[in-house]
């Protein structure tokens, strides 16, 4: 196991900055998400740790060593791609042997290590076959035996799921998680898929444009995110950001001030410090609700429903406040579009931000 020091990296081509002084650290055993759209810069910090990009300024440094300068059979790392690159002409068991070949492992001893990694993956049945007989999953099933051998410091995985089907994406990203748990080895982890992002990390990095907006662990990212771009971005449906005006409660406390359709109403109790909450007295503010955290009540907000959309396990209730459109996820119950439903708020779980900057106020 290793840690991995992210340390003021920053990467240019030419004028173009592709990550702006990305700051991460994690320990032993700890699972990394780098998490973001397509052109965020995760790909590139990926291939800066595996030493396949230079870095332009800062240091990365593994097990408390800088890597800088290594190249990346230095680095003592396993990568696993998105593209499985496995050799066609070679049976399962020559793939996951072949880079201990390469670095003179003996026979019996090549032979003890692709066993130990056929067994943790199911796949001791697959080893006589070729890649063409394998199904995607299997394959990527390889691909991780083949890094598994290797025992490295440190797994990278780019995105190694975005060619599988929905089924098969949830059954590996359990093996995945089980592969974890087993070896208790550092990974770091390339993706665009909050879900997966939030099922297998310790720590989740949030990127935009090159730099970090937030990292934290899972439930941190998704119950407190940092602005509202990571908001948006972590949860399914999003959470909804709202505008509404801050007011000081009878009881000191925070009130959220918002328009409905039938009003003006007021969600009160809100978890905020004394100090912020006299910055901000009277101003203008973005409220931040979870779909989940609404529920049906007999009293609360007085609701016109919109659009009905039922889903089995439960009900999304689409509805304006604030002028904004709004997803709550209900309880299944029979509905339709035109309805009044009446809405209560789950207070400590709202979210504040600045109206200007979108961070979170606390």
């Amino acid at each position: 196991m290793a840690t991995l020091e992210i340390d003021r990296v920053k990467k240019s081509y030419g004028q173009m900055d592709v990550l702006k002084e990305v700051n991460i650290s994690v320990g032993d055993g700890d699972f990394l998400v780098l998490l973001g759209p397509s052109g965020c810069g995760k790909s590139t910090l990926l291939n800066m740790i595996a030493g396949l990009e230079d870095i332009t300024s800062g240091e990365i440094r593994i097990a408390g060593e800088a890597v800088n300068d290594r190249s990346p059979k230095d680095r003592d790392i396993a990568m696993v791609f998105q593209s499985y690159a496995l050799y066609p002409t070679m049976t399962v068991r020559q793939n996951i042997e072949f880079g201990m070949k390469i670095r003179g492992v003996p026979a019996e001893e090549r032979a003890r290590h692709t066993k130990i990694a056929a067994d943790m993956l199911q796949m001791a049945h697959l080893l006589d076959r070729r890649p063409s007989q394998l199904s995607g999953g299997q394959r990527q099933r390889v691909a991780m035996g083949r890094a598994i051998v290797r025992e490295p410091k440190l797994f990278l995985f780019d995105e190694p799921l975005s060619n599988l089907d929905a089924k098969l994406r949830v059954d590996m990203r359990t093996e995945i998680k089980r592969l974890h748990q087993r070896l208790g080895t550092t990974i770091v982890y390339v993706t665009h898929d909050q879900i997966e992002a939030m099922t297998l990390a310790t720590r989740i990095a949030v990127m935009k444009d090159g730099i970090v907006q937030h990292f934290g662990p899972p439930q941190e990212v998704y119950d407190r995110p940092a602005n509202t771009y990571v908001a948006r971005f972590v949860g399914s449906p999003a959470m909804n950001i709202i505008p509404a005006t801050l007011h000081v409660g009878a009881d000191g406390r925070a009130e959220a001030a918002v328009s409905l359709p039938s009003g003006e109403a007021r969600i009160a109790g809100i978890p905020l410090s004394a100090a912020t909450l006299k910055g901000y007295h009277g101003q203008k503010v973005l409220l931040g609700i979870r779909p989940e955290h609404f529920s049906l009540s007999t009293t609360g907000l007085d609701t016109h429903i919109d659009v009905v959309e039922p889903t089995g396990p439960d009900t999304l209730a689409v509805f304006s406040m604030g002028g904004t459109e709004v997803i709550a996820r209900l309880e299944p119950f029979a509905a339709a579009a035109g309805d009044r439903l009446r809405l209560a708020v789950k207070e400590e779980k709202v979210v504040l931000f600045d109206a200007a900057t979108e961070a979170r106020l606390d």
